[in-house]
C-alpha cells in the first residue's frame, strides 16, 4: 500500500478483492466458481429471505454526518471530493460503548503485522473503550487457519470470515459455532449502534447464516469493482483510440504490441470478459431464471464459452505479456513500467497506482476504460453481492464480550468525515500522520502500523474518498455509475445461500480449466465436456435444489 491508501473506502472495502483476493485469484488460488459448503443437515443448508429475513435484520437508519458530493447512483458507491475540515470532524460515537474488558479477534492480514501494543491499536482502544488482542493471520493462507480454529475447542471471541473461505466444512462450522446476534441487532435493537444501523439492509440480509443473523457485514457496491485500466498518457502519445468492441480491442492490441520492444497490449483480460460478453457472476449469483422460465447456471449459457474463446484469441495473437501467460510477477508493476498498456484490477488500483507514480512519474496517467458490449453496444453487467466479508462472534461468548465486540464493529463502521473514520484510516495525528495543506499524510510509522485489521470488523455504506487525489474518487464513482446504468440482478441476488456439502466441490475444476484453455493448453471440447460432466455428476440435481429454494423463498431480483 502506498501512503494514504488506507484513507479511502475502496481501499478498505475492496482491499481483499484488491490486494489479496485479487492476487490469489489471478494466481489461481481461488476457484472462479466457488460455492458455499453447507451441512448434510438440511436445516443448515439453504437460505432465509423475503419476509422471514426482514424479521431478522436491523432497522436501517441512514447516517446524516457527511453528505457525499457524488451520491450513489446505478449501484455505485458514494463519492467525497471536497476537502474535509479536519479540525471540525463530527463524532459518530460520542460516548464509549466499550467497557474496556479484553477480548480476542482473529483476522486475515496482508503484510507484516504490527506489534501487539503498537500506538495504533492502543490509540483506538483508548477512544473506543475496547481492549482488543489481535490474532492476525496470513491472509494468503487464512482459510486453513480458520478451518482449523473452527474445528477446535479454542475459538477466539470474534473472527473475520470472508465469503471465499466458506467452503467445505467451514460454512457448517460458522452456523454451529457463531452466535445469533439478533437479540442485540435485529430491528430497533441496532439503534444502540448507529453506525451499524447505517449499513444498508441488503448487506444485512447477506449476513444471515443458518436462519440467524450471525455476521456483521462489510458492504459492497452493486456496480462492478473490476476495471480495465489503460495508460492514457501512452494512448495519447501514440494516438490510440480507446476500443469500443471486442473486435476493435483485438485489432488495437495487435497494433500496439511490439515484442521486440517488450511492450504488449495487455495482461490477462479474463476478469473483464465477463462484462464484455454478459457472463453471470460465480457462485450462487451465477444461477438465474431466463426469459424462457428455465433455471440455468452461468457455465451453461452460450456467453460463457464466447468469453473464454475471446480471451484465448488474445493469447493466441501474442498480445498478452508472456509473464501474464506464465502467471508470474505483478501485472500492475508491468503496467506502471509501460510493459503492458491495459490491465485488469479492482477499484483500489486506480488510486494506489496514481499515488504511487505521482512523485517520480508525473506524466503517468491511469484511466478506467468503459467496459463495452462484445458487439460494441452496451455491456450486460450483473450486480455484485451486497457483502462478501463478515465479522462473527463465537457461540457462548459472555454478554460483556458481545457488547464490546459490537462496540468495536460500530467504531469500525464509522462513516467518512468523522473522527472515528479518521482514526481507523490514519491513526493518531502526530504519531502516524501529519497534516499538509489540509490533507493527512502518513509517516513511516503510520504505513507500518495502520493496517487492515480494524477495518475488517465492519464498514459503512460503500464510498470513495481520497483527500490527496479527489479527482480519482470522482472518476471511480462516475465509472461505476456509467457501468451500472443497465445493471442486472440474477434470480439469486442478495441471498446468502449455503449449498449442501455434497455439491461443495462440484464446480472446482473450472478455475484451472479456464486458465488452461485461454492459454491454449486445453481444447474447447475439454470445456464442453466438463460442463456435461458437471450436469451429470450433480449439476442437474443442484438445479432442482435451487428450484425448490427459489420456489420457497422467492427471487432476489
Amino acid at each position: 500500500m502506498t501512503p494514504n491508501a488506507a484513507s479511502s473506502g475502496p481501499s478498505r472495502r475492496s482491499f481483499l478483492a484488491s490486494t489479496a483476493i485479487a492476487t490469489a485469484a489471478m494466481a489461481g488460488g481461488i476457484p472462479l466458481l466457488t460455492a458455499c459448503g453447507g451441512s448434510d443437515n438440511k436445516s443448515r443448508a439453504g437460505n432465509t429471505s423475503g419476509k422471514a429475513a426482514d424479521k431478522l435484520i436491523p432497522t436501517y437508519v441512514a447516517s446524516t454526518l457527511a453528505k457525499p458530493d457524488l451520491p450513489s447512483k446505478n449501484g455505485s458507491a458514494d463519492g467525497y471530493t471536497a476537502k474535509v475540515d479536519l479540525a471540525a470532524l463530527a463524532a459518530s460515537v460520542p460516548d464509549k460503548l466499550g467497557t474496556g474488558a479484553s477480548f480476542k479477534i482473529m483476522s486475515p492480514l496482508w503484510g507484516t503485522p504490527p506489534n501487539p501494543g503498537c500506538a495504533y491499536y492502543t490509540g483506538i482502544d483508548a477512544v473506543a473503550g475496547t481492549k482488543v488482542t489481535w490474532q492476525n493471520q496470513d491472509g494468503n493462507t487464512y482459510g486453513g487457519k480458520l478451518g482449523a480454529v473452527l474445528a477446535s475447542s479454542s475459538i477466539p471471541d470474534m473472527m473475520v470470515v470472508p465469503s471465499w473461505e466458506l467452503v467445505g466444512k467451514i460454512a457448517n462450522a460458522v452456523t454451529a459455532k457463531c452466535m445469533d446476534l439478533g437479540p442485540y441487532l435485529a430491528g430497533d435493537n441496532v439503534k444502540k449502534y448507529p453506525n451499524l444501523a447505517a449499513i444498508p439492509s441488503d448487506s444485512w440480509r447477506m449476513s444471515i447464516f443458518g436462519g440467524a443473523l450471525r455476521g456483521i457485514p462489510m458492504p459492497s457496491a452493486a456496480a462492478s469493482a473490476i476495471v480495465p485500466y489503460y495508460r492514457k498518457d501512452i494512448f495519447d502519445a501514440k494516438g490510440y483510440s480507446v476500443p469500443k468492441s471486442a473486435e476493435e480491442f483485438l485489432s488495437w492490441a495487435k497494433d500496439a504490441t511490439s515484442a521486440k520492444a517488450k511492450v504488449y497490449a495487455c495482461g490477462d483480460m479474463t476478469w473483464v470478459t465477463a462484462g464484455i460478453f454478459g457472463v453471470r457472476p460465480s457462485g450462487a449469483l451465477g444461477w438465474n431464471i431466463g426469459d424462457d422460465g428455465k433455471l440455468t447456471y452461468r457455465i451453461e449459457a452460450p456467453e460463457y464459452l464466447e468469453a473464454l474463446e475471446w480471451s484465448r484469441k488474445l493469447f493466441d495473437a501474442g498480445v498478452v505479456h508472456p509473464d501474464d501467460k506464465a502467471r508470474s510477477g505483478d501485472a500492475a508493476q508491468r503496467f506502471t513500467a509501460g510493459q503492458i498498456l491495459v490491465f485488469n484490477g479492482d477499484m483500489s488500483a486506480w488510486y494506489v497506482r496514481a499515488a504511487e507514480q505521482a512523485p517520480s512519474n508525473p506524466a503517468f496517467q491511469i484511466e478506467g476504460m468503459d467496459i463495452f458490449g462484445a458487439d460494441g453496444g452496451r455491456p450486460t453487467m450483473y450486480a455484485s453481492s451486497p457483502a462478501t466479508i463478515w465479522s462473527m462472534i463465537r457461540q457462548g461468548a459472555s454478554k460483556e464480550t458481545v457488547e464490546n465486540a459490537l462496540a468495536a464493529a460500530n467504531f469500525a463502521a464509522a462513516p467518512y468525515g468523522t473522527k472515528e473514520r479518521m482514526l481507523v484510516d490514519y491513526g493518531v495525528e502526530g504519531t502516524h500522520y501529519t497534516v499538509k495543506d489540509g490533507v493527512p499524510v502518513k509517516n513511516d510509522q503510520g504505513n507500518s502500523e495502520v493496517n487492515n485489521a480494524w477495518s475488517m470488523l465492519a464498514a459503512p455504506a460503500p464510498y470513495f474518498a481520497h483527500p490527496d487525489h479527489p479527482d480519482i474518487a470522482r472518476k471511480q464513482v462516475e465509472w461505476q455509475q456509467r457501468m451500472g446504468a443497465d445493471l442486472k440482478k440474477t434470480t439469486t441476488y442478495g441471498m446468502n445461500i449455503v449449498e449442501p456439502t455434497n455439491y461443495a466441490n462440484l464446480s472446482s475444476q473450472f478455475g484451472q480449466l479456464e486458465i488452461d484453455y485461454v492459454r491454449g493448453n486445453k481444447k474447447l471440447s475439454d470445456v464442453q465436456a466438463a460442463i456435461s460432466t458437471w450436469r451429470s455428476s450433480g449439476g442437474d440435481k443442484l438445479r432442482d435444489w435451487y428450484k425448490e429454494l427459489i420456489d420457497k423463498n422467492g427471487s432476489g431480483n
